[in-house]
């Protein structure tokens, strides 16, 4: 452990899901669904440990397997589907901190983009001397200056956002934007701690961008059979990227 602080990984994984039920431990690829992250962050040289935060035993003891560590089991009110993923990122943190453990950097990694690679986090964390933040983004499939519409009080269709300086006649004339795929979270111990009290938007960030074939967020079966695909057919390159896990 540096003088500075250690640098953790987290993954928060909780047992109930709407869209896909028990998504976090289904086979992907030969694997449990949040191994594939478990594995990624192990295969990190800059993360010292990686816990995980869940609500439930089995996806506990896949973790374990995989070589995570599972401090304890979530409480109730941390693991509803109303409850936010900060809270439960700051309470592992605190909870490792009353035993000892002087915290840094966390790296959180979402289980249901397993796509991303080693690689990407350690671009992720060369950049986070930047800002309190570094979030992974991808390049959208529709810009909201020029296709995203919303509905109108009378029902008809209008640009979700608009600029009076633009005229959008071609996708090349609006602001560049991205959108947040959720792989990637890399946060400083203070701006964490920040975000927990004022919210995600209150602290300054900075990007990381990701090629969209490694952006997937898997939240149903669609994006479970597209993610694997992709994964399998060799397009993303992580399935040869991949190291064992093992240190």
């Amino acid at each position: 452990m540096s003088n500075r602080g250690s640098l953790i990984s987290t993954i928060c994984a909780r047992g109930g899901s709407k869209g896909l039920p028990r998504k976090n431990v289904l086979p992907f690829a030969g694997l449990p669904l949040i191994a594939h992250s478990i594995r990624q962050a192990l295969a990190c040289p800059l993360i010292e440990d990686v816990y995980v935060s869940t609500d439930d035993e089995e996806i506990a003891q896949v973790a374990r397997d995989h070589g995570a560590q599972v401090p304890y089991l979530r409480p109730p009110e941390l693991a509803t589907d109303a409850a936010g993923k900060l809270p439960a990122i700051e309470h592992l943190v605190a909870h490792l901190e009353a035993g000892g453990a002087k915290i840094a950097t966390v790296v959180d990694l979402q289980p249901t983009s397993p796509l991303r690679n080693a690689q990407d986090i350690e671009a992720a964390l060369a950049l986070r001397e930047r800002a309190g933040l570094v979030v992974s983004v991808t390049q959208p499939s529709h810009n909201p200056y020029y296709t995203l519409v919303e509905s109108t009080s009378r029902g008809g269709l209008r640009l979700s956002k608009t600029m009076a300086s633009v005229q959008a006649v071609a996708r090349q004339s609006v602001p560049e934007v991205w959108g947040l795929n959720g792989a990637i979270y890399v946060w400083s111990r203070n701006t964490l701690e920040h975000a927990v009290h004022e919210g995600f938007w209150s602290v300054e960030m900075c990007p990381l961008v990701m090629p969209r074939e490694r952006s997937i967020d898997i939240d149903d079966c669609l994006d479970f059979d597209i993610a694997e695909w992709l994964y399998t057919s060799g397009r993303t390159g992580v399935a040869n990227m991949q190291a064992s896990g093992k240190r």
